[in-house]
C-alpha cells in the first residue's frame, strides 16, 4: 500500500510537457513556491527562473533545490546585477517562452505612497517587458506586481506602442477568486473546488469584487453575509499583512493563485481551452482595463468574456468600483504615454 501511494505521488509531479515558461523574481516569498508548483506543471518542459544578484537567496541555488525533485522539467537559474538591462541580457532566459510570470517588485511599505509603489515597480516591470518584447513576443506575460490596476494598463499600452499585441499583457486576478471560493466554502461546508465564484473589476481595495449572485453554492448564504464577505474579500490582503506582523504578505496563496493561473494559459496554448478570470485590455464596460473572465487558447487570451446580470446590490458596488478603477487606469495611461520600450 505504501509503494502504492509513493507511486501515485510522483506521478503527480510530472513535467515533461511541452511549454518552456519563466518566472522572474524567482527567489522572492512569491517566486520560490511558484517556481515549485510550476516544476510540477504537467505542461511545462522547462523552467526558466530570473532574479538579481542582490536576492537573498541566487537563483542558480533555487534552481538546484527544484533540479532534485522527482519531474522531467528542466531548470535553469539566471542572474543579473540591477543595473544589467534585462533586454540586453535574459535573451537566452526568455527565448522560446510561452509564458512569463512576472513575480518581481517591491512590496509596499509602511509609509510608502501608492503613487511611489507603482513607480518603482513599473520601471521594474518595464525593464522585464521590453525584454519580453525582444525575446518572445508572442508569450503571454501575466503580471503579479502591484499596483496591477495601473501597472497592467502602462505596460499594454507600451506594448500596443511597440507593434504588438496589448493582450499578451495579463494582470493575474487569481487570488481573489481563490479567497471568494474559499471564503464560501467556508461558511456552506462544502470542498472548495466545488465554488467558482467570479471576481470583476480590478485587484485592490474596493475594485475587488467577487459575483456572488452567479456561484449556486454562494446562493445558500444570507444576503447580509454576502456582503460581508464582499468586503473580507477585498482587505483579505491586509488581514494577512497583519496576521504576519508587518513581516510579510499573502507569498503562499499568491504562488498558489498564480500557479492555477499559468495552468489555464498553458492548458489554452495545449489545445484545451480554459477561462480564469483576468485584469486585461478589456470591453465588456466603458474602462478600457477590467477584470473578468477571459478564455485563454493556443495564443493566449481568445475571447474575453461578458461579467453577466447582476443583482441590486452588486450593480452598486460595479459603479463604485468604475469610479476608483478609472483613475488608476488613469495612471497607468500617462506612465506609457510618455515612455516606449526602448
Amino acid at each position: 500500500m505504501g509503494t502504492s501511494c509513493s507511486s501515485g505521488i510522483r506521478k503527480a509531479i510530472m513535467g515533461g510537457g511541452s511549454h518552456k515558461v519563466c518566472v522572474c523574481g524567482a527567489a522572492g516569498g512569491i517566486g520560490q513556491p511558484l517556481c515549485l508548483l510550476m516544476a510540477m506543471e504537467p505542461n511545462v518542459k522547462e523552467l526558466a527562473i530570473f532574479d538579481v544578484n542582490v536576492a537573498m537567496v541566487p537563483a542558480d541555488g533555487v534552481a538546484e533545490d527544484l533540479g532534485h525533485i522527482e519531474s522531467k522539467v528542466k531548470v535553469t537559474g539566471y542572474s543579473l546585477g540591477v543595473d544589467q538591462p534585462p533586454k540586453v541580457h535574459l535573451n537566452e532566459c526568455l527565448s522560446g517562452c510561452s509564458l512569463v510570470l512576472v513575480a518581481a517588485g517591491m512590496p509596499r511599505k509602511p509609509g510608502m505612497t501608492r503613487d511611489h509603489l507603482f513607480k518603482v515597480n513599473a520601471d521594474i516591470a518595464k525593464g522585464i517587458v521590453e525584454a519580453c518584447a525582444k525575446f518572445c513576443p508572442q508569450a503571454v506575460v501575466a503580471l503579479i506586481v502591484n499596483p496591477i490596476n495601473s501597472i497592467v494598463p502602462a505596460m499594454a499600452e507600451l506594448y500596443k506602442k511597440a507593434g504588438l499585441d496589448p493582450k499578451k499583457i495579463v494582470g493575474v486576478t487569481t487570488l481573489d477568486c481563490v479567497r471568494a471560493n474559499k471564503f464560501v466554502s467556508d461558511i456552506v461546508g462544502c470542498h472548495p473546488s466545488n465554488v467558482e465564484v467570479p471576481v470583476i473589476g480590478g485587484h485592490d481595495g474596493i475594485t475587488i469584487m467577487p459575483v456572488f449572485s452567479q456561484e449556486p453554492m454562494a446562493a445558500r448564504i444570507d444576503q447580509s453575509a454576502l456582503e460581508a464577505l464582499d468586503k473580507k474579500t477585498q482587505d483579505a490582503g491586509t488581514d494577512v499583512v497583519n496576521k504576519k506582523n508587518g513581516k510579510g504578505s499573502a507569498t503562499l496563496s499568491m504562488a498558489y493563485a498564480a500557479a492555477r493561473f499559468g495552468r489555464a494559459v498553458l492548458s489554452g496554448m495545449s489545445g484545451k481551452p480554459a477561462v480564469e478570470c483576468a485584469y486585461v485590455k478589456s470591453e465588456v464596460t466603458d474602462l478600457p482595463y477590467f477584470a473578468s473572465r477571459v478564455e485563454f487558447g493556443r495564443g493566449g487570451v481568445s475571447k474575453v468574456l461578458h461579467y453577466g446580470s447582476l443583482n441590486n446590490y452588486e450593480k452598486g458596488r460595479l459603479e463604485e468600483v468604475k469610479v476608483q478603477l478609472k483613475s488608476e487606469i488613469q495612471a497607468g495611461l500617462k506612465y506609457a504615454a510618455h515612455g516606449q520600450l526602448g
